[in-house]
């Protein structure tokens, strides 16, 4: 696939939440997800597909998704590309109803996403 190809398949998986589906079609199995700020058990950065899928399991299990939007994707060069996401949800621990924004940077090598970085 080409880095147009697996950023639009990326934000069309996550508008019709296949993002599970994403993981199996575009990543690679050693893939690297980094946030800014440490996640609960998790620390700041988790290596391979299954340890990604752990982190939408936490996610899911903690969060209840209201609403969700991803702009973009943004290309950059050969190897990276961006997409905007916004989230409306609830804390489900302290019944808490937030809004956020953030940008995530995909890098792809051979085909694959190789790393996503969260900026927020």
């Amino acid at each position: 696939m080409t880095l147009k190809e697996i950023a639009d398949a990326l934000v069309e998986g996550c508008r019709t939440g296949q993002e599970d589906a994403n993981l199996d079609k575009l990543y690679a199995p050693d893939a690297v997800s980094v946030e800014s700020q440490d996640a609960p058990g998790m620390g700041r950065e988790v290596k391979g597909v299954e340890a990604i899928r752990g982190k939408h399991a936490w996610w899911n299990a903690n969060f209840e998704v209201h609403s969700t939007s991803a702009d973009g994707p943004f290309l950059h060069g050969d190897d990276r590309f961006g997409v905007i996401f916004e989230i409306d949800a609830t804390d489900k621990s302290r019944g808490e109803r937030f809004k956020m924004k953030e940008l995530g940077i995909y890098h792809v090598a051979d085909g694959k996403i190789v790393r996503e970085e969260f900026f927020y």
